[in-house]
């Protein structure tokens, strides 16, 4: 990947992180931006990569959802597998890996519907 994809691709990840800071505590794309200062449709450049968002602006929105840069930039850990769980990846794992591509397309056939009579 090369510095510009790079860049880019952080760009993004900022932007969609702000957008789920927002929706998750019921905001609006024109409240938070009257709240930080910018125009709505700046901000929503900005949630969607195409507008790089500055520090100045990141800071304020850092200060709204009183969250500081490393809590912002952290990412979420997934929720540990319970005991059920852990003993479905135990089994799985002693599977031939042909039998696993098996049940992982039973898996994928079970999750859309199919088999229920």
């Amino acid at each position: 990947m090369s510095g510009l994809e790079t860049k880019r691709r952080q760009q993004v990840l900022v932007g969609l992180k702000i957008r789920h800071l927002r929706k998750a505590r019921h905001l609006t794309q024109c409240e938070l931006a009257s709240r930080i200062g910018v125009q709505q449709s700046d901000l929503c450049r900005m949630e969607t990569g195409e507008y790089k968002v500055s520090l100045d602006t990141l800071f304020k929105i850092l200060l709204i959802f009183q969250l500081d840069i490393g809590e912002f930039f952290r990412e979420e850990s997934p929720a540990p597998l319970s005991s059920d769980e852990r003993e479905i990846v135990t089994l799985l794992r002693q599977l031939d890996p042909s039998v696993r591509e098996e049940m992982r397309e039973f898996l994928r056939f079970k999750i859309r519907g199919g088999g229920r009579g």
